[in-house]
């Protein structure tokens, strides 16, 4: 298996990446988090169904809008945490002392319909740990 990678640095960049990849010989499409590709989404997943390429991401977004599967920072925990931390600015500690925290929540999305549209099959083992299947 060999990476390649495709700059997308404006929405319009999305079509130019995937004629790209049409060029060469790609076998998956991995979409990392980016401001950019979070607004272009529905596009993403759109063209990797229209060339039949299966798309994996870290955005759950991506895997609810029809793309294969996502595997990532859990969004929804993402503001608890940060709560944590302005409550204890507010309560007098200075942000230079605070440390820096990872996310310690992650979630796995499986899109079911998208695999089976591609032709591929989910090992059970998978979809066991998925905390959602999209069927």
């Amino acid at each position: 298996m060999q990476l390649r990678t495709f700059e997308v640095r404006a929405p319009a960049d999305v079509e130019l990446a995937f004629a790209a990849m049409g060029q060469e010989a790609i076998g998956a499409v991995v979409v990392l988090t980016d401001p950019v590709l979070l607004l272009t989404d529905l596009a993403v997943v759109r063209l990797t169904a229209q060339h039949r390429l299966p798309l994996i991401a870290e955005s759950r977004q991506y895997a609810m809008a029809g793309g294969l599967m996502s595997y990532g920072p859990s969004y929804p925990d993402l503001p608890r945490r940060a709560a944590r931390y302005v409550d204890r600015i507010l309560k007098g500690a200075r942000p230079a002392d605070l440390p820096v925290e990872q996310p310690t929540t992650f979630e796995l999305v499986v899109n079911a319909r998208a695999a089976k549209a591609l032709g591929l099959t989910i090992p059970p083992s998978l979809l066991l740990r998925a905390n959602r299947v999209i069927e």
